[in-house]
């Protein structure tokens, strides 16, 4: 299998002495990928998956969920895993409505102003609540633009062409910094 898959959850511990695994959900959708009869693929972190495993049961527990796997009953079975991701293929990605994109379809769009000045990479996406911040790292200013995902910021999203439009507001660059016309060095 030479796959791509994605973290949808990382098993911090176990939880009673009965084969159940407390995992921290990495996903948007824990209630889909922890429900009776998923497929998650066992694997520790950057190495391929290495064994299939079919949720038994699942429910959510303060910031985690506890699930419990077809085939495994006590805790000396479990207890190996712990540290290691639960992941799905690619290709079992939920879709998203549209205009919403996945965080690592994201990283590496080059972002341009609406009026074709070169802004930088996209590097990161911070979550820190009520919006999203798309962390851009490029020749405008020494530290990083830091882009609110808000309509009235990102114009666009071209995921084919790798390339995001926004709007620079006041204030999401250094005063001090003089922007650069299209047609300049990048």
């Amino acid at each position: 299998m030479n796959l791509e898959y994605l973290t949808v959850g990382v098993i911090s511990n176990t939880h009673g002495l009965r084969g159940e695994v407390r995992v921290f959900p990495r996903t948007d959708f824990p209630e889909e990928r922890f429900s009776p009869g998923s497929v998650l693929w066992l694997r520790k972190e950057g190495q391929s998956p290495f064994k299939k495993l079919v949720v038994r049961a699942a429910r959510p527990h303060k910031q985690f969920w506890l699930v419990l796997f077809e085939g495994f009953s006590s805790i000396s079975e479990v207890e190996p895993w712990k540290g290691m991701e639960l992941c799905v293929p690619v290709s079992e990605r939920i879709p998203l409505p549209e205009g919403s994109y996945y965080i690592d379809q994201l990283i590496g769009l080059k972002v341009y102003s609406s009026d074709g000045t070169y802004v930088g990479e996209l590097v990161d996406v911070l979550t820190p609540g009520a919006n999203d911040v798309y962390v851009v790292r490029g020749p405008l200013q020494r530290k990083d633009v830091l882009l609110p995902a808000i309509r009235d910021c990102i114009l666009d999203v071209n995921l084919a062409a790798g390339k995001m439009t926004v709007e620079l507001l006041p204030g999401l660059l250094d005063e001090d910094v003089e922007v650069r016309q299209p047609g300049g060095k990048e």
